[in-house]
């Protein structure tokens, strides 16, 4: 935004930042929390402390700015707290989507920064990388939590640990007690947080890198919510009716197992099985482009199979009672033009399930793209230059908030009558769900690594 067109919105951005920011414990770190965001917001190529002071003006202190941003003792999942419940409400989400993004560096002094891939450069680079967790429904996103990735290089308990990096860990202000954990294992811990806070959102999706752990499935059923997740085309499945059969019992011994007779295949070659007969033409959302839609612009379509399928694989056959394995959707986008299908999801989703609805829900992570997009080209989420792991947090917290105020001034300019497809069977909506009016944060310790953190207790 201009310097002018923060003029015309100070007001609001000061109510929403009060509202944000109430879990600060001290007045200036509420005032140097809207300085800093007011620097987040206003037009600028670098969103780091000294570029962002010199365009403040009188509020331009550098340091403050960089005191606040790395060393102020204030707790990030508090002000995610806030900023959840607010956008719970102003988004009224489908689904919570997981993704990470990477962070590229130069150096190697910042808190877990190593050579690894990112989608971000498409190779394997030297980053850091951001899971997130995003609230979403088809017409607005919002990022409300954030780990920082800590590879095994980092970890001073891995047989892959490097003397330089873990020598680095306190100088980045790296919590003791803080480890390498994979990628999916700390989307379940920001769900389990998330939840802690009081939301309940019944559905999950990710893409493949999260669809491809059996672990990652399983954790979001165990605590009851429903996922539609990508996949890799190598991960295996029987057909939905495959059955598994006994060899005949010869009396002596243990009795044999109950087996499926043929081997598990690709869910590509299932889908190829099917054929290109198999897919059906779907419409799911309006795009940018100009078009007949009902806002005027182009509909998004394509060509998809759904199958009823049973992902295989010793992980899931590790977490299933008796021989019959799990059944689940299966389904593929397979455009018009391409010989072999493109893109794969799972879903656990009922079986009635309608393809539009299991098609919408699997591009919903559309949004995730958008929101990276927005934060970093315009909100400096990869500008941050501090080193530590708090500096980190704090500042993916602070774009965020500052993403949701954008986010929350384009719905309020958004037409009234905005088309929102119906809710899931069985499924309410969260807005549609009594809020708690006592909601509280608790006091944390500066260092608290919020595992394990219930942060709707009253004080």
């Amino acid at each position: 935004m201009t310097p002018d067109e923060i003029a015309v919105v100070r007001g609001e951005l000061e109510a929403f930042a009060a509202e944000v920011f109430e879990p600060f414990a001290r007045k200036d770190q509420r005032r140097w929390g809207q300085v800093y965001l007011r620097g987040l917001l206003t037009d600028g190529q670098r969103k780091s402390v000294e570029p962002m002071a010199a365009r403040l003006g009188e509020d331009g202190n550098r340091q403050a700015l960089a005191n606040f941003i790395t060393t102020s003792p204030w707790d990030p999942a508090h002000i995610r707290a806030q900023l959840a419940w607010r956008m719970e409400e102003a988004i009224g989400p489908d689904a919570l989507v997981f993704d990470d993004t990477g962070f590229l560096k130069d150096g190697t002094a910042s808190a877990c920064v190593s050579r690894q891939y990112t989608g971000t450069a498409g190779k394997v680079t030297n980053c850091q990388v951001g899971v997130s967790l995003h609230l979403a429904s088809d017409h607005a996103s919002a990022a409300v939590n954030w780990r920082l990735f800590l590879p095994r290089t980092w970890d001073p308990a891995s047989p892959k640990a490097d003397a330089d990096k873990i020598a680095r860990r306190t100088a980045c202000g790296i919590p003791d007690d803080v480890g390498h954990v994979e990628k999916w294992q700390l989307a379940l811990d920001m769900l389990d947080e998330t939840r802690s806070w009081g939301l309940e959102v019944p559905l999950a999706v990710a893409d493949a890198g999260y669809g491809d752990a059996a672990a990652f499935r399983h954790g979001l059923q165990a605590r009851g919510l429903n996922y539609v997740v990508g996949i890799s085309t190598t991960l295996s499945a029987q057909p939905a009716g495959a059955v598994p059969v006994a060899e005949p019992y010869s009396g002596t011994g243990r009795p044999p197992v109950a087996k499926y007779p043929d081997k598990p295949r690709s869910v590509k070659e299932l889908v190829i099985a099917a054929g290109r007969k198999a897919a059906r033409p779907v419409q799911w959302r309006e795009g940018s482009r100009p078009g007949t839609g009902r806002s005027g612009r182009k509909r998004m379509y394509s060509r998809f199979v759904a199958l009823r399928v049973r992902p295989a694989g010793r992980e899931v056959r590790q977490a299933t009672d008796g021989p019959e394995l799990p059944e689940c959707w299966l389904l593929a986008e397979w455009p018009a033009g391409e010989p072999e299908p493109v893109q794969f999801w799972l879903s656990d989703l009922p079986s009635g399930m309608p393809l539009t609805t299991l098609v919408r829900l699997a591009k919903l992570r559309w949004r995730i793209e958008h929101d990276y997009r927005e934060m970093k080209q315009a909100l400096g989420l990869a500008h941050f230059e501090g080193r530590t792991w708090n500096g980190w947090h704090h500042h993916v917290t602070l774009v965020s908030v500052a993403h949701a105020f954008c986010t929350l001034q384009r719905l309020a300019r958004a037409p009234k009558t905005q088309h929102r497809p119906e809710p899931l069977p069985d499924r309410p909506r969260a807005t549609d769900t009594p809020r708690p009016l006592d909601r509280c944060l608790p006091h944390l310790p500066p260092q608290h690594t919020h595992t394990d953190t219930n942060l709707t207790k009253p004080y």
